[in-house]
């Protein structure tokens, strides 16, 4: 195949995503879109790679497995103060698909629609071809220094303190939040942002963790190695149900002193796991 009929072919596939995506999310996703362009350069990409016409495309598989996969019920968003924001979750499933579903529920379903800006691992742009994907779809390796650029643009950035000890937690582990380190807290007195804490019930059912190859893991370079019932930590139908909780707000003149910063991430981490525990009472399904 010649250059130019790869190129027909991409701009086909395309198009078709683009169609795809607007029949499954309707005018609500370009319109939250729409807010990324202006910080775009005149190649449509902004400071950190973002691609508003790129991700009109790309989100359509996982539209889909918003609405047909996983069956999301999201609740809460309404707690979502406009402006800049810290949205804080757990985070657990082998594959980052809970902090996908967080993003597609504040595309499709806040009032205003409005896109999410995920802070991932500094490993992940070791990752050939995945590092860029996930750039051009917003996701931003989480430095203090990119996290303020955004808040100060006035975004909605995604933190999930727990890192690859949730995301790669065993079976028997699940639900119980693991460690919050105190970054995200720092960030949100300095910049004065709020924090709404986001509790995520369905991702641990996904890819369930039996054991970990951490020696095999280390071996590759990879943060860990789960063992799961498919052998692969590609995700199963579980239902997901996230909810925002009220935002909390903290002021920085209350103490700078580093136990107290740890008492306020406390505070987060006990909003998390109190919402996550009202939610696996209320959830009735835990497949299809």
């Amino acid at each position: 195949m010649g250059e130019q009929e790869s190129r027909k072919l991409s701009a086909l596939l395309g198009n078709a995503l683009r169609a795809w995506t607007e029949q499954l999310a309707g005018p609500e996703l370009a319109h939250g879109l729409e807010q990324a362009k202006a910080r775009a350069n005149e190649y449509g990409f902004d400071p950190f790679g973002f691609s508003s016409e790129y991700a009109r495309a790309a989100l359509a598989p996982f539209i889909w497995m918003y609405k047909h996969y996983f069956h999301v019920e999201a609740t809460g968003l309404e707690n979502v103060p406009q402006g800049r924001v810290l949205l804080v979750a757990n985070h657990s499933g082998q594959l980052p698909f809970d902090a996908a579903m967080i993003a597609i529920a504040m595309l499709l379903e806040a009032r205003p629609a409005r896109p999410v800006r995920a802070m991932v691992e500094r490993w992940v742009p070791t990752l050939p071809y995945v590092s860029v994907w996930m750039a051009r779809l917003g996701q931003v390796v989480g430095t203090p220094e990119n996290a303020r650029k955004l808040l100060a643009n006035e975004e909605a950035i995604l933190v999930m303190p727990e890192g690859v000890r949730g995301l790669n937690k065993l079976w028997r582990d699940r639900y119980r939040l693991a460690e919050f380190g105190n970054g995200f807290m720092h960030l949100a007195l300095e910049t004065g942002s709020p924090i709404v804490p986001v509790s995520v019930v369905g991702a641990e059912e996904q890819a369930p963790a039996l054991a970990n190859l951490g020696s095999l893991a280390k071996l590759l370079g990879m943060p860990a190695l789960p063992v799961t019932p498919t052998l692969l930590p590609l995700p199963l139908p579980s239902r997901y149900y996230l909810h925002f909780c009220e935002p909390l707000y903290f002021d920085e003149r209350d103490g700078e002193e580093e136990s107290a910063v740890s008492a306020r991430v406390q505070a987060v981490k006990c909003a998390i796991q109190a919402s996550l525990g009202r939610s696996l009472k209320r959830r009735k399904r835990v497949y299809f």
